[in-house]
């Protein structure tokens, strides 16, 4: 791999390249652990994908905003570095594919030149903030909430607090009621409200989909906005400490509040407030960056065919809180476009609108701030680019993960099978393409990256095996889910496993009878009216095996026979010295600890210092095959395995000295006495280590 320099300005930035190509040197050459190594990479965006020796790179849009320059830079990353395809995810990143590793960092570089970020979009981090994609304009807001959501992501970039948790940590804002950002859905969901003319949020913690969906638990009905920030960073603190490890099946949110119950983790949190830097944290929306509005004038259009303009503008126009304003909806098919056409749309946005687009978390792109006298226009310029499809956030609108397309753990295609769905709704239920009430969304496994276990309507990818052991794909079909709005929402049921290739016979199925038996309930109610045995009874004809063809055995979108797998590993790294390799962390956690220090960032220092002495513990226990779990478990093992019977000397024991970190405020004098602890420790810990492989 040849040497790269990157030309960041922004120092921080620019370490944080340098140390990944750093990294990827020392993977190559076997000095480095796979597993550390995924580890740091995934915490930069890079993504292994189902295809060997090519990565997914995430690019991280904090609340799905992203501005004409910043499209047409990434443009330009996915035309060098990629195949020019880009792909919209359901947490408002746009991630592109086939990226050699050894090019990553340049990539990343080229991108942080319009200030766009990989770090964190991927890892045990605090992932991409989402928000409602009409923040800002929203016709029903009590306020804009995306300088909230901007100061969130901000603060929690690099963040020591949120660099290694147990598993990755969501946050979303709605603007309104209608909690279009999902709040029941997320680890950290805030909902805008404003009470006795003050600006705050209502607080939802520990939501989730995936194989077990949790309802998030209403923590606050009212939390001022200044307080968001040092809430967030206790519950961080907290999920660090006390999550899961080692299961990530248990590793999420979701499940360490319910071990706790919402009464023993607000104990929690209210034991670490003293380490947290700040009670409030003023966020204040005047510093956001103002909106402009390009006052070009467009030209004269003619509308060729009126009846399609009026069908388009019916369904894919969104009222503005703005007056002489609207937003319009572009559907993109599975959330896939190309940087041709990306280009096209980023300058059509900046010389006529306000240079700026949202991603949805439907998959979507909103431009706001499109002058009502300008919309046939601009639907002109949608037609010629491909982008004027009816049907934006409507039933036809179909979320799906990439599936088996290019993800590892991808069971079955979801994307061919949302291609199929959509043609099913667009040819025989045409009247759908207005209906808002019928959401349906696919995922290619458990995982729920396509949302489909809170959708009305929702496909699961999965296998289905014969008498004869002979293996097909399969849908698991999933009914009932909704948003109900305010931080409520309902989980969809399983109701039957069918064959893949009969996925769009249960759909004209469940159609028909809603169609015949609906009347004016929503779906949701439809279904909750029914119950998931009155489905199960007439979709159950459709999962029997005994009668499968060849062409059942063919997934959607493809054409050699299914083979249930999960894609290939990434490249293997050689043995080396894992617990060696670990101190070796501990070595640089110090070093980042001195550098916070030195840049007067007491309480970011202290937490690497922190992670300091509990990753030298989780060395040495990891050398006697002692689990950890948790940073909790590592803390108490370390004791009862070294300190109690005298192996490693720590005065007071060690659960005492690292456990300072919430006991003392983020003071200058502090910090420096718990990183000179943490030196202490670990070189108490390595003369151990050489000793005892001394004696081995």
């Amino acid at each position: 791999m040849q040497s790269f320099r990157t030309e960041i300005e922004n120092q921080v930035v620019a370490k944080d390249i340098l140390e990944l190509e750093r990294k990827i040197h020392e993977f190559h050459g076997g000095k480095l652990d796979e597993e550390k190594f995924r580890s740091l990479r995934l915490a930069r965006g890079v993504y292994g994908q189902r295809q060997e020796g090519v990565q997914m790179i995430r690019i991280k849009l904090p609340y799905g905003k992203v501005t004409s320059k910043q499209l047409l830079r990434i443009c330009d990353v996915s035309d060098e570095y990629s195949t020019g395809r880009l792909h919209i995810t359901t947490r408002q990143d746009i991630q592109i594919h086939y990226v050699d590793l050894n090019r990553t960092p340049q990539l990343w570089s080229e991108l942080e030149k319009d200030d766009i970020t990989l770090r964190e979009a991927c890892g045990n981090t605090v992932r991409n903030v989402t928000a409602s994609e009409t923040a800002g304009v929203d016709v029903d807001e009590p306020f804009d909430v995306s300088p909230y959501a901007h100061a969130l992501f901000q603060y929690f970039l690099r963040n020591p607090v949120s660099q290694e948790m147990g598993r990755k940590f969501k946050v979303s804002f709605s603007a309104s009621d209608a909690d279009t950002g999902l709040s029941y859905m997320h680890d950290l969901g805030f909902i805008a409200k404003i009470e006795n003319g003050e600006v705050g949020f209502k607080v939802m913690l520990g939501g989730g989909l995936g194989s077990q969906p949790r309802h998030a638990d209403e923590l606050y009905s009212f939390l001022p906005a200044d307080q968001i920030i040092p809430l967030m960073e206790t519950v961080v603190r907290v999920f660090d400490r006390y999550g899961e490890r080692k299961s990530r099946a248990k590793a999420r949110m979701k499940f360490l509040l319910k071990d706790l119950g919402l009464d023993g983790f607000k104990e929690l949190l209210a034991a670490e407030k003293t380490a947290v830097p700040f009670d409030t944290f003023p966020i204040d929306p005047e510093d956001y960056p103002k909106t402009k509005v390009s006052d070009l004038k467009v030209p004269a259009v003619e509308i060729a065919d009126s009846k399609e303009f009026e069908q388009w503008k019916s369904t894919n126009v969104v009222p503005q809180k703005q007056p002489g304003y609207v937003a319009l909806g572009i559907k993109v098919l599975l959330g896939d476009f190309y940087t041709d056409k990306a280009r096209l749309l980023a300058n059509l946005v900046q010389k006529y609108a306000a240079g700026e687009l949202r991603l949805s978390l439907r998959q979507n792109i909103l431009i706001p701030f499109v002058k009502e006298g300008n919309v046939e226009f601009f639907y002109t310029e949608l037609m010629k680019l491909g982008f004027a499809e009816a049907g934006y956030n409507k039933a036809l609108d179909i979320t799906a993960c990439p599936g088996t397309d290019t993800c590892n753990l991808g069971i079955a295609s979801s994307t061919g099978i949302a291609e199929e769905l959509e043609r099913v709704i667009k040819t025989e239920y045409p009247d759908y393409i207005n209906n808002e009430d019928v959401v349906i969304k696919i995922s290619g496994c458990m995982n729920a990256c396509g949302q489909h276990n809170m959708a009305n309507i929702g496909f699961q990818g999965m296998s289905v095996r014969t008498k004869d052991k002979l293996v097909a794909p399969a849908l698991q079909v999933l009914l009932g889910g909704s948003n109900d709005g305010n931080g409520q929402g309902r989980f969809a049921d399983k109701v039957v496993k069918v064959p893949s290739k009969r996925g769009p016979e249960a759909l004209r199925l469940i159609l028909n009878d809603f169609d015949a038996n609906g009347g004016d309930l929503s779906f949701p109610d439809y279904y909750a009216e029914k119950g998931q045995m009155y489905f199960y009874d007439f979709l159950t004809p459709l999962s029997s095996v005994d009668d499968l063809t060849a062409e059942d055995f063919i997934d959607w979108g493809n054409t050699e026979r299914y083979e249930k797998a999960i894609g290939v590993g990434e490249c293997a790294g050689v043995v080396i010295d894992l617990i060696a390799t670990l101190l070796f962390e501990s070595e640089e956690k110090i070093q980042n600890a001195q550098d916070m220090f030195d840049a007067e960032k007491w309480s970011a220092s202290i937490y690497h210092a922190y992670s300091s002495m509990v990753n030298s513990a989780k060395a040495m226990l990891t050398s006697e095959n002692t689990k950890v779990n948790t940073h909790v478990s590592i803390i108490k093992d370390f004791d009862e395995k070294f300190v109690a019977d005298g192996r490693i000397a720590v005065a007071g024991g060690f659960e005492k000295l690292v456990l300072q970190l919430n006991q003392n405020e983020p003071t200058k004098e502090f910090a420096a006495s718990y990183i000179k602890d943490a030196k202490v420790f670990l070189e108490t810990v390595a003369k151990f280590r050489e000793q005892e492989l001394a004696e081995a």
